[in-house]
């Protein structure tokens, strides 16, 4: 799955791109309109819509790396993490319920934003809302699986960042419902309330 892949868009820059990625992150690309980022190797993505992202990073606070593309926005985890978010959602009790969270992971990609510092794209194109530092700082930043309770590192625990996440996807489904049902309700009809 790879919905934070906007529609294709050439640049004179592309080769860059994919230069600086390797270079100073150590991270595999492929393709060059876009740019796209392999997951699976050195990360993976939680996503998840934009909305219900800047809500959790609100409460989360400290994460890794996090792009925006559109409407959907990618949180950069651990490598390995989206394995882990089936039980994981299942184990917090939020399996079963439809959430517009997904992981991106081994064999799946994400169109690179331009790098930190580079020209701004166009309109909707993947960018950096929390743009990635070094790759020491990277690869401590990423939040894993490491027991219950916070890792006492730089990063959330994976365990914490889905509970979140999944928290913040299913307030956002309410909302858009209720918004819904507002707007498709019969004008002088009175509401049933039990």
């Amino acid at each position: 799955m790879a919905s934070l892949v906007p529609p294709p868009r050439s640049s004179p820059e592309s080769g860059h791109c994919a230069q600086w990625y390797a270079r100073e992150l150590g991270w595999a690309t492929a393709g060059t309109s876009p740019v796209r980022l392999l997951t699976g190797l050195s990360f993976d993505v939680l996503e998840l819509p934009a909305a219900a992202g800047h809500a959790a990073l609100r409460r989360v606070g400290r994460t890794g790396p996090v792009a925006l593309a559109g409407r959907r926005m990618g949180l950069l985890v651990a490598m390995g993490s989206a394995d882990e978010l089936p039980g994981l959602l299942d184990w917090l009790e939020w399996g079963g319920i439809a959430l517009d969270l997904t992981a991106v992971g081994t064999g799946g990609h994400i169109t690179a934003p331009v790098p930190p510092g580079g020209a701004a794209g166009s309109p909707g194109a993947a960018c950096w809302l929390r743009p990635p530092g070094t790759r020491q700082e990277v690869e401590s930043s990423l939040p894993a699986l490491n027991g219950l309770g916070s890792s006492g590192g730089d990063a959330p625990d994976l365990v914490r960042l889905v509970d979140v996440a999944a928290n913040e996807c299913h307030r956002a489904r309410i909302a858009h419902a209720r918004t819904h049902l507002w707007a498709h309700r019969p004008t002088g009809q009175p509401l049933a309330f039990s």
